[in-house]
């Protein structure tokens, strides 16, 4: 079968396509010529068959939720919970990360729990089988990676976040610019350094790059290239290792395209605000406009518990620069595995960076919201206001929780009320303009 890629570049559009199109409320031409090029995904899979969701230039910044069991905490059903709370809550992509119990349950069952594209990590199960297997994940077998990417594939993902972009080059370059401050904060990523080091071997992912490619292919599943050297601290932020893995992964982006797969590029993790803007112009220019998925990016290290906040910072400014696809950060990151609360609580925070940003990407489309919502307050009109929220529900409750003794207004200001002042102060020139 066909991925959407190769479909388009022949002029064919799929259902997913004009699904993405009247979403997006653009032409489904445009959307078309896009996935041709590489610059919008679609993840999908033949066997699963999940919402259709576009991911790229001139749509929408979509929200990526993560989940997934830890070593210290498995339930399967808090995982299948998590991810109803995400699809819940708005996000758009999921991603299954579990490296506790049994890793297969876990995936097929969450899989089965929503309609969201699903996406994982592969060398997370792979070095998790291994060490149980062996007792030593450094004993994994490269044969029984590819073998899992395909099972992994055949139950459903729909994206997939390999690290192909470390090699033996990339560690040189870390190994000659000292250190770093934050150390290598990817899971994958560092079990993957530690399998080439042991083994004194190249990084199979990256040697047999096109075996990657056409096991993704015959699923129609997106090809996420992971960012296993990201900045795990701002002070590592555009260091020589992180950009050398997203050249290498730019150049993968060009030849999986040209091979009929859709890609993702993946990156930065901990940025200074001041770097945000030059980390996606380097990726788009490197990649030739392929959607960059960006992990965070958390704006500083010194706020754990609100790590939410720091991130929807880094992703509202990420979104206003072109990013296309924003894995969301939850109040327990750094500190603990997050349960349903922290997922609504991310994706909310995620979502709201996400609107802000493409309210200034796209201004002529995307202010008019705003606009209406102002009116609304100004005239005192709740239920307009409420149908306008990004989130309604949240909204009403914090209202109800604190009636005041006149409906018109609230009890933050009460008596006071400015908007209700000024609308007795401008009455005519208002009664005027609603004419």
């Amino acid at each position: 079968m066909k991925t959407q890629i190769e479909h388009a570049r022949q002029g064919t559009l799929t259902p997913q396509m004009e699904v993405v199109a009247l979403d997006e409320q653009v032409p489904a031409e445009y959307v078309l010529k896009m996935v041709a090029e590489g610059k919008i995904v679609i993840p999908w899979n033949h066997l699963r068959k999940p919402k259709p969701v576009g991911i790229g230039k001139g749509l929408r910044t979509k929200v990526n939720a993560s989940i997934g069991t830890s070593s210290d905490i498995v339930d399967y059903q808090a995982e299948v919970r998590k991810a109803r709370a995400a699809e819940e809550a708005g996000a758009d992509t999921l991603m299954e990360l579990s490296v506790g119990g049994d890793l297969d349950r876990v995936r097929q069952e969450v899989i089965a729990a929503v309609d969201l594209p699903v996406g994982n990590v592969p060398l997370y199960q792979a070095f998790c089988e291994a060490a149980r297997k062996y007792g030593d994940p450094n004993r994994l077998d490269e044969e029984m990676l590819f073998d899992l990417i395909e099972q992994q594939c055949a139950d459903g993902m729909a994206f997939m976040a390999v690290h192909c972009g470390i090699n033996l080059y990339t560690i040189e370059r870390l190994r000659k610019q000292g250190y770093r401050y934050g150390g290598l904060v990817s899971k994958g990523g560092v079990s993957m350094v530690a399998w080439m080091l042991a083994n004194k071997r190249e990084n199979p992912l990256y040697e047999k790059f096109d075996r990657v490619v056409e096991i993704l292919k015959r699923y129609d599943t997106v090809l996420s290239l992971g960012n296993g050297l990201r900045a795990g601290a701002i002070h590592d932020s555009s260091d020589r290792a992180q950009i050398q893995e997203l050249l290498i992964n730019c150049e993968l982006a060009e030849i999986g395209r040209d091979m009929g797969c859709q890609m993702l590029v993946e990156g930065p993790g901990h940025v200074p605000l001041d770097e945000v803007e030059g980390n996606i112009q380097l990726q788009k220019r490197m990649s030739g406009g392929a959607p960059y998925y960006m992990l965070g990016p958390i704006s500083t290290d010194v706020a754990p518990g609100f790590d939410h906040i720091t991130a929807a910072i880094g992703a509202a400014q990420s979104s206003r620069y072109g990013a296309d696809l924003i894995c969301y950060i939850t109040p327990a990151e750094h500190l603990a595995l997050p349960n349903e609360e922290d997922v609504r609580q991310g994706v909310k925070a995620a979502k709201i960076a996400a609107y802000i940003g493409d309210m200034n990407k796209y201004p002529e489309r995307g202010r008019e919201r705003d606009k209406a919502m102002s009116k609304a307050r100004r005239d005192l009109d709740w239920e307009t206001q409420f149908q306008l929220a990004l989130y309604p529900d949240d909204a009403r409750a914090i209202r109800a929780s604190r009636t005041p003794d006149d409906e018109a207004t609230c009890t933050m200001c009460g008596d006071f009320c400015a908007s209700r002042g000024a609308g007795k102060l401008f009455a005519a020139d208002l009664s005027e303009a609603k004419r």
